[in-house]
């Protein structure tokens, strides 16, 4: 009961190439990986080279020279007090732990540059640099600086230090977490790979727009029209 034949099987030719399309994406040839996973790894490649904020945030952090802080945070468990306890020590800092508490003295800028610098390497993919210098996993050591910068943001907000809440609120987004999400992530310049992004934009809109014409065409086909 197909009202036209032509229209209908031309509709079920482009669902069928849709699919055979769709099939060879998710296959590993890629450079091993399939279509999604490769452009994901190139997407997160070309955003890391636009995400490095760290030599502007240095640059603020400088201001806070002979800057003093006193805190005191509580972390989940005395071993994450211990650990987090070595990020002050290597910045001169005063770092003593009771149980999971943790009561920190020094100076803001050294422990702010402290972190930027841990930051900065793992950025770069150095995080042998962390796991030497602490003892410890990098990416622990960078769970410790943003869950530690946290509380110490809130106990400062508290302290109406305002302005020093906001350098650390700036460099746990902006290092901090750029720096742990982009590990191991080679940059690239958009430029070097533009044909590649070009191409995969305007796929992605024939590729939409192929499943959509090839519903419709199978549907009119059929006989089914859409009427007010």
């Amino acid at each position: 009961m197909i009202a036209d034949k032509k229209e209908f099987f031309g509709g079920a030719a482009m669902l069928v190439g849709f699919f055979i399309v769709l099939i060879i994406m998710f296959c590993p040839i890629f450079e091993g990986k399939n279509a999604l996973n490769y452009l994901d790894s190139l997407y997160n490649s070309i955003s890391k080279g636009s995400a490095y904020y760290i030599p502007k945030l240095k640059k603020e952090v400088a201001d806070f020279v002979g800057d003093p802080i006193s805190v005191v945070v509580e972390m989940k468990n005395e071993k994450q007090a211990e650990e987090t306890a070595l990020l002050f020590t290597k910045a001169g800092a005063e770092a003593n732990v009771s149980g999971n508490q943790l009561s920190i003295k020094g100076d803001f800028k050294k422990i702010m540059e402290n972190c930027l610098d841990d930051s900065d390497n793992m950025f770069n993919n150095n995080g042998n640099v962390l796991s030497e210098k602490y003892g410890y996993p990098e990416k622990n050591v960078m769970y410790n600086w943003h869950s530690v910068c946290k509380m110490m943001e809130v106990d400062l907000v508290k302290q109406k230090r305002v302005k020093a809440a906001k350098i650390i609120t700036s460099v746990s987004k902006k290092a901090i977490e750029c720096s742990y999400n982009y590990y191991k992530v080679v940059p690239q310049k958009i430029s070097e790979k533009a044909g590649i992004v070009v191409f995969s934009l305007v796929f992605y809109v024939i590729y939409t727009m192929w499943y959509g014409f090839g519903i419709l065409f199978m549907f009119e086909g059929w006989g089914l029209k859409l009427e007010h």
